[in-house]
């Protein structure tokens, strides 16, 4: 299993949103080919097809991931990879 299959698992899993590191979710937008801008703190995910932006502020060395869950089931893109 590839590192960004195990993010993915544990992301839509949900079982350890409190503890889920900032880059990891960083790098699961950005292997699932969103583009990030960044504006002060808040870094802004966005991709053709998907109609919601994702935004993402760092809470210490972790980020809320709910987010990027809910747009990974809309969307159907956590078989990608």
């Amino acid at each position: 299993m590839s590192r960004f299959e195990k993010l993915i698992f544990q992301l839509l899993r949900g079982i350890s949103d409190a503890n889920f590191a900032f880059e990891d979710l960083r790098s699961i937008l950005l292997h699932l080919e969103f583009e990030e801008r960044t504006r002060g703190s808040h870094h802004i995910f966005r991709r053709a097809g998907v109609e919601e932006r994702i935004t993402l502020q760092r809470d210490g060395e972790d980020a809320k991931p709910r987010q990027v869950r809910t747009a990974i089931l809309r969307h159907k893109l956590g078989g990608e990879g």
